[in-house]
C-alpha cells in the first residue's frame, strides 16, 4: 500500500473543507473580494450561527479564509488570490453563478462619507485602490498586511499636490492602514494620511460635506481634478 505524503494530506484536507455545501456557499459568497461577518455568512450558507462558527473555523485551520476585528465586528475574506483563483477555478467547472454584493447602505451614504476624519464609502475605496495601483501607497514589508507607507514617487507626487505629509507624520497615530469599508466591505484608508487626504479634499472643494449628516458630496470640480491628477475616473 502506498503512503500518503505530506502534499497529498494537505490536497485531502484542503478539498474536504472546500466540498462540504455549506462551506462552499462560504467561499464562493467572498469571491467578490469584500469581507463579511458571521451572521452574514451564516444566511448565505443556510445553517445556524454555532454551525457557521465551527465552518469558519475549519476554513481558517485549512488557510483558505483570514479573520479582521473591526470596532465591534469580526469580518471574513479569502485568505489569497490563490484561494480565490483556485475557488474561482472550481465554479467555471461547475458553472455555477456567483451571488452578488447586495449592500443596504443608503446610497448618499454609500457613495462618499466619512469615517472618524477620513474618507469612506465607494469614494474612498476608489481612492485607496487608485493609489495602490499607482504605487503611491505600498504594503509595509514589517507591518501587517493593511499597514502601509509611501513609496518615493508617493511622496513626491502627493506633496506635489498639495498635502502636508509632514504634518500627518506628526501626529501621535498611525499613519496609513487599511480601514475595512463599512458599506464596500473593501479597505479605504485610515491613520493621519487619510485624515490628511480629507482635509484637502474639502479645503480644494472636491468634496462638500452635507449638513447635518456624514456624507460628502462629490463636486463636479472634485471629478474633474480627481481624473486629471490622479486617473481616477468616478462612475458614483
Amino acid at each position: 500500500m502506498i503512503a500518503a505524503s505530506h502534499a497529498d494530506l494537505a490536497v485531502s484536507n484542503i478539498a474536504a473543507a472546500i466540498g462540504e455545501p455549506a462551506r462552499a456557499r462560504i467561499l464562493c459568497s467572498l469571491l467578490d473580494g469584500r469581507a463579511r461577518t458571521s451572521t452574514e455568512l451564516a444566511a448565505i450558507a443556510g445553517v445556524t450561527p454555532s454551525t457557521t462558527s465551527v465552518h469558519l473555523n475549519r476554513l481558517k485551520e485549512e488557510g483558505l479564509i483570514k479573520a479582521l476585528s473591526q470596532g465591534k465586528h469580526r469580518y471574513y475574506s479569502l485568505q489569497s488570490r490563490q484561494v480565490a483563483r483556485a475557488i474561482e477555478a472550481l465554479c467555471v467547472l461547475t458553472g455555477s453563478p456567483r451571488r452578488a454584493f447586495a449592500p443596504t447602505t443608503p446610497t448618499h451614504l454609500r457613495t462618499a462619507r466619512t469615517c472618524y476624519d477620513h474618507i469612506a464609502g465607494t469614494l474612498g475605496v476608489s481612492l485607496h485602490d487608485r493609489l495602490k495601483a499607482l504605487k503611491w501607497i505600498v504594503v509595509r514589508p514589517d507591518g501587517p498586511h493593511t499597514a502601509y507607507e509611501l513609496s518615493e514617487n508617493g511622496v513626491r507626487s502627493l506633496e506635489d499636490l498639495g498635502l502636508d505629509l509632514t504634518a500627518a507624520r506628526a501626529l501621535r497615530r498611525r499613519f496609513a492602514f487599511g480601514c475595512l469599508d463599512w458599506s464596500e466591505r473593501r479597505f479605504h484608508i485610515g491613520g493621519s494620511f487619510g485624515a490628511a487626504l480629507l482635509e484637502f479634499a474639502l479645503k480644494q472643494k472636491w468634496v462638500l460635506p452635507e449638513p447635518g449628516s456624514r456624507a460628502l458630496a462629490i463636486t463636479n470640480l472634485g471629478r474633474r481634478e480627481m481624473q486629471s491628477r490622479l486617473g481616477l475616473s468616478l462612475t458614483v
